[in-house]
Formats: C-alpha cells, sequence, structure tokens
C-alpha cells in the first residue's frame, strides 16, 4: 500500500511553525509499516523550504525516512503552484473526518489490509480534546452532526 502520512497533528503535535512533541508511537508504527508491511509511506506536509526540511530531518534522525515526500515518487517535479495531487491508497492524518485513531489502532488497520471499518464503529475525539487526554466515543451518523 501507498500510505500519505501528515507531519504537525499526526507525527507530532501541533506547534507550527516549531516541531511538536512527539505523538506516542507514531514514529514506530511507520517504521513498522515500512518494514514488516513493507508499504510505502509519503510525508504530505503543508511544510514548505526550511521548515518541511526540518520535518523531513525529524523523523530521519529517529529512523524515519520517507519514499517521498508531497509527491507521488522521488524526484517528481513541481509545478511551483503549491497544488498537488497524490495518487496513494490512504491517508493518515489528524485532520480525518473523526479524527486521528491511535496509532496501534492504525496499525491493525493498515496490516490487516482491510483500513475501513463500518461506520458506526469508528472511533470519534471532540475538538475540545487534546491527542494526549482524549477518550474515545463511539457515536451514530445523527449524533454526531447533531448533537442529539
Amino acid at each position: 500500500m501507498t500510505i500519505a502520512v501528515d507531519f504537525d497533528g499526526t507525527i507530532v503535535t501541533h506547534a507550527y511553525p516549531a516541531i511538536g512533541k512527539p505523538i506516542p508511537f507514531a514514529i514506530d508504527t511507520l517504521r513498522r509499516l515500512q518494514s514488516e508491511g513493507g508499504h510505502q509511506l509519503i510525508l504530505w506536509s503543508c511544510r514548505e523550504g526550511q521548515l518541511l526540511q526540518e520535518a523531513i530531518d525529524y523523523c530521519h534522525e529517529r529512523g524515519l525516512d520517507f519514499y517521498a515526500v508531497n509527491s507521488n515518487f522521488p524526484d517528481e517535479p513541481q509545478d511551483g503552484l503549491g497544488a498537488r495531487k497524490l495518487t496513494v491508497d490512504l491517508f493518515i492524518d489528524d485532520r480525518n473526518l473523526g479524527g486521528l485513531p491511535d496509532w496501534g489502532v492504525i496499525y491493525q488497520m493498515v496490516m490487516s489490509g482491510n483500513p475501513f471499518r463500518p461506520f458506526g464503529e469508528q472511533t470519534y475525539y471532540t475538538s475540545q480534546e487534546t491527542h494526549e487526554n482524549r477518550k474515545p466515543a463511539k457515536k451514530g451518523l445523527w449524533k454526531l452532526l447533531f448533537g442529539k
């Protein structure tokens, strides 16, 4: 599988333009997805220039290197407009509808070959909860959308 992975809020906590604190198990899980699962990882970030290089270096120093960065393959020409469409099988991003699952859940979903669960089995987090202290709440579509 080819997987695009966000940086801020997914691998580290939000502290842009600085690099936030590491999110527990993110780097370890991504390395395992590469080594055990043979998955190709693409760093997909809105960071540019030196800030992007800092994110790449941060991951590299922790043993995580990406197949490509903000592109479908290494050395893909960029159009300079900042718009990019990745051809990937899966995106791991804290801005997913429903939030970012626990990294253990992400690992199990990807390694099972079935990263999608029926809607009623999804785990959601409220926007006020931080990554460190949030607790999952099962919600139906109606309750999620309308709070009733």
